[in-house]
């Protein structure tokens, strides 16, 4: 079983959150002046790689602007994949998913993309752990790690808000035991640190991915197709409606 899970690892860890290296080419963007400034933060689930699969950055910008939230997505990453105006609106390309990145490379730049996008109002953040589990690094060191984000945020704006996933799985075909063990493990430790990392200003919200989530919802192993865009934007969405101003 160790060698199936160490392929499992090896054949993902190629395709999941692995849609580009990392190498940080963005133009520097001017800090966002706007209301509600929201930080997509993540890996290749956050960064979408159309046609081959999607983020759910997209059909939660169509949430918001169909029910006229103000709000603007921050990030040093441009998403340059090709997507239809909505009510006469371009899609707002800002992010910071970077594909094939681990809490720990997270946690490095942060406080750089921070120097350059300003402080996010809200930061949402995607499949804590998820390329740690999958190339079996430390779990203690992840746990410190996702920790230690979210207090370069607090740190950053002391009133952000950080709505952080317990991810949703992957395809039915590729969970083993040892892989969904990970996965159990790492939603119930992220519903520990929501309750531990938040303070009186600012909040720190976990939101249940997995639930209802399904082989459906997938364009391949792990990576979302429009069905599970959609259904992910609905879970970020039904706790931003709470929390935006």
């Amino acid at each position: 079983m160790k060698l199936t899970l160490k392929i499992l690892i090896l054949g993902i860890s190629l395709m999941m959150f692995n849609a580009c290296d990392k190498d940080d080419d963005s133009t520097p963007k001017p800090p966002s002046t706007s209301t509600n400034k929201i930080l997509p933060l993540g890996a290749s689930r956050v960064e979408g790689a159309r046609p081959e699969f999607e983020s759910y950055r997209y059909e939660l910008w169509k949430d918001l602007k169909e029910n006229n939230w103000t709000f603007d997505f921050i990030g040093t990453q441009s998403d340059n994949s090709s997507y239809p105006s909505f009510n006469n609106e371009n899609f707002d390309i800002d992010h910071e998913g970077r594909g094939g990145w681990t809490s720990g490379d997270i946690l490095q730049g942060l406080n750089d993309w921070l120097s350059q996008t300003g402080s996010p109002d809200f930061v949402l953040f995607s499949s804590p752990g998820g390329n740690d589990i999958l190339n079996e690094q430390d779990y203690n060191q992840t746990i410190s790690n996702v920790n230690a984000i979210i207090e370069a945020l607090q740190s950053n704006n002391p009133n952000v808000t950080i709505i952080i996933e317990q991810p949703a799985q992957g395809h039915s075909d590729f969970m083993t035991t040892e892989f969904t063990n990970a996965f159990n493990q790492i939603r119930q430790d992220v519903l520990t640190i929501a309750t531990n990392q938040t303070t009186t200003s600012s909040k720190v919200i976990a939101v249940d991915m997995f639930t209802g989530f399904n082989n459906s919802h997938l364009a391949d192993e792990v990576h979302y197709n429009e069905a599970g865009a959609k259904f992910i934007a609905t879970r970020y969405y039904n706790v931003l409606i709470n929390v935006l101003e």
